[in-house]
């Protein structure tokens, strides 16, 4: 069964359980799903949930910029300890965010660029977050290596952002901010995104796409962001699947997908 993958969600913060959460998403066609790790506290947790529900809930596991400067080498060891693990398929979230500045930014450059460094030695994509910092993610990016595999998660920047980040080896991950009223410069920028360079994601509980707008968010709505964005890109919802599939096993290799 082919089916959605939501890959950028947050099971451990949803208002409802993983189970609650995995029964009415499979009942929408989303049947895997990926829970990101964002701070010290949260990442032995979002790692048993994925364990308890693999293969069908997989994990990241990452320090958020806001949380950056709690970032340590006991948190570099943990991340070491867990990542050969079958279900952690991506470091992350990672990035910078200057949008809060919840941790200083050369604090957040600093943690961004040593899991920058820690997913190219355990040989595994990346997750990014980054917002109002486009041009530091590109120059820390490009200061570790010139090649990438991952998403900028939650895309809501640039055409410059999403050249630069497709140049490096990046892919471009699709939330329902895509679907806003507000979002006209957004949709120009995703609508000259190649179909295979394409991802869709929750980040739930956060940012409901239309027509759940006002609602706690849940995986089972990416649906509605994939159904927005097959009609952005002028495609059939099946072709879109289909691609986003291929898209999915490329750049997360550990995803069990069938």
């Amino acid at each position: 069964m082919m089916g959605w993958t939501d890959i950028h969600t947050h099971f451990n913060m949803l208002e409802i359980s993983p189970e609650e959460a995995i029964a009415a998403a499979e009942n929408s066609g989303v049947h895997r799903f990926i829970t990101i790790g964002t701070r010290p506290d949260d990442l032995e947790l979002v790692f048993d949930i994925s364990k308890r529900f693999y293969p069908k809930v997989f994990c990241t596991l990452g320090i958020h910029p806001h949380e950056a400067k709690l970032y340590s080498q006991d948190i570099e060891k943990l991340i070491r300890k867990l990542a050969p693990q079958p279900n952690v398929v991506a470091i992350g979230e990672t990035g910078l965010d200057y949008y809060y500045d919840n941790s200083p930014r050369d604090i957040q450059q600093e943690a961004f660029k040593k899991q920058l460094l820690l997913a190219k030695e355990l040989n595994l994509p990346i997750e990014i977050h980054t917002r109002d910092a486009e041009e530091d993610t590109i120059r820390i990016l490009r200061e570790v290596s010139d090649s990438w595999s991952g998403v900028i998660h939650c895309f809501t920047g640039t055409q410059y952002l999403a050249n630069e980040a497709l140049q490096l080896g990046l892919d471009i991950s699709v939330s329902g901010v895509v679907t806003f009223k507000s979002s006209n410069e957004l949709r120009d920028v995703i609508a000259s995104v190649p179909l295979d360079r394409l991802h869709v994601e929750t980040d739930a509980p956060f940012l409901a796409p239309v027509p759940m707008r006002g609602k706690k968010n849940q995986p089972a709505y990416v649906v509605h962001t994939a159904e927005f964005l097959a009609n952005l890109k002028g495609v059939e919802i099946d072709v879109l699947q289909k691609q986003i599939h291929l898209n999915n096993q490329r750049t997360f290799p550990k995803l069990k997908l069938n």
